[in-house]
């Protein structure tokens, strides 16, 4: 390893974390060497690693020279762990020491993420309506995932993982040992496939892709309707609040109306428990009552003296 002052507690950690886990899942223990270089800063990283490496790399190998580039202190929270991020960048070393260029990128990157136990990239699937609305890829196109941007890659990595860890789950007792020994041996996938599982390449492909949906699918719908419970809630609210204090001042006026009229009908009980009447009314000129103006006099109806 080499590296700067200030990353010398790094550095040791790195180095220890690495010797305590040596071995691979599936692949015999390395024997080469590798050298670990340690940038101190983002610009020192950059010159180091060159300008074909994408720019959201926090550490990239390099199996040709056995070389491992990885950000020091300042990597900040994107980077992850070091100690998983070393761990990943190691498998690609073990894994072309093994099987030089036979594993395609797809592969190299999902058994990269699968020895590191990057199990975090799972979170992708879980969220991706892709899952549900539509048809996953194969993993011959994976490798594409990987020149698409950061968060293309994302997925990438996550469904190359997913597949290598389907894969890994056909032999529950030696994984994938058998597979990577017919695979040196042949120098074929399908052919290494065939021995190891029983399967062709293309019933694989098949059967990663429907456990995957049926492993994640439901899970991506979930939560992709949680997210448009909470857009439509977001949008919703200020209609709700508008409502809800509209409301506040029916409800306010209609209890003043009520206090009016209750202090009124109290009003119109205390006077007449008092004794108080009100005036007679005013009866309009030529409307007299005829019984007021016919009082006393007799009628010409009965007998005369």
């Amino acid at each position: 390893m080499v590296y700067f002052p200030r990353d010398d507690r790094l550095a040791h950690s790195l180095a220890d974390a690495a010797l305590a886990r040596d071995t691979f899942p599936g692949l015999p223990r390395p024997a080469q060497r590798v050298l670990i270089a340690i940038a101190p800063d983002g610009r020192r990283f950059r010159e180091w690693v060159g300008p074909d490496a994408p720019e959201w790399g926090a550490a990239i190998a390099f199996p040709q020279s056995r070389r491992i580039v990885l950000h020091g202190r300042d990597a900040g929270g994107r980077a992850g762990d070091p100690i998983v991020t070393l761990r990943h960048e190691l498998a690609h070393l073990a894994l072309h020491e093994a099987m030089g260029d036979l594993p395609p990128r797809w592969f190299d990157e999902g058994y990269a993420s699968y020895a590191a136990g990057e199990w975090g990239r799972n979170e992708i699937l879980e969220t991706s309506y892709a899952l549900v609305l539509r048809r996953l890829p194969s993993v011959d196109s994976l490798d594409a995932y990987f020149e698409g941007g950061e968060d293309r890659a994302g997925k990438g990595y996550a469904l190359a993982q997913r597949a290598v860890s389907e894969l890994a789950s056909l032999d529950e007792r030696r994984g994938l040992a058998l597979f990577f020994q017919y695979w040196k041996d042949t120098g074929s996938m399908d052919r290494a496939m065939r021995a190891a599982y029983g399967l062709t390449l293309a019933d694989f492909d098949l059967r990663w892709r429907e456990r995957t949906r049926q492993r994640y699918g439901a899970i991506a719908l979930t939560a992709d309707f949680a997210v448009l419970g909470l857009l439509g809630g977001m949008t919703l609210l200020p209609l709700w609040l508008v409502r809800r204090r509209r409301d506040r001042r029916r409800l306010a006026a209609m209890r003043a109306a009520d206090e009016v009229a209750e202090r009124q009908a109290r009003e119109s009980v205390l006077a007449l428990l008092l004794g108080e009447t009100a005036d007679p009314p005013d009866v309009p000129n030529g409307e007299r009552d005829p019984s007021s103006e016919h009082a006393g006099e007799p009628s010409s109806d009965g007998p005369t003296a």
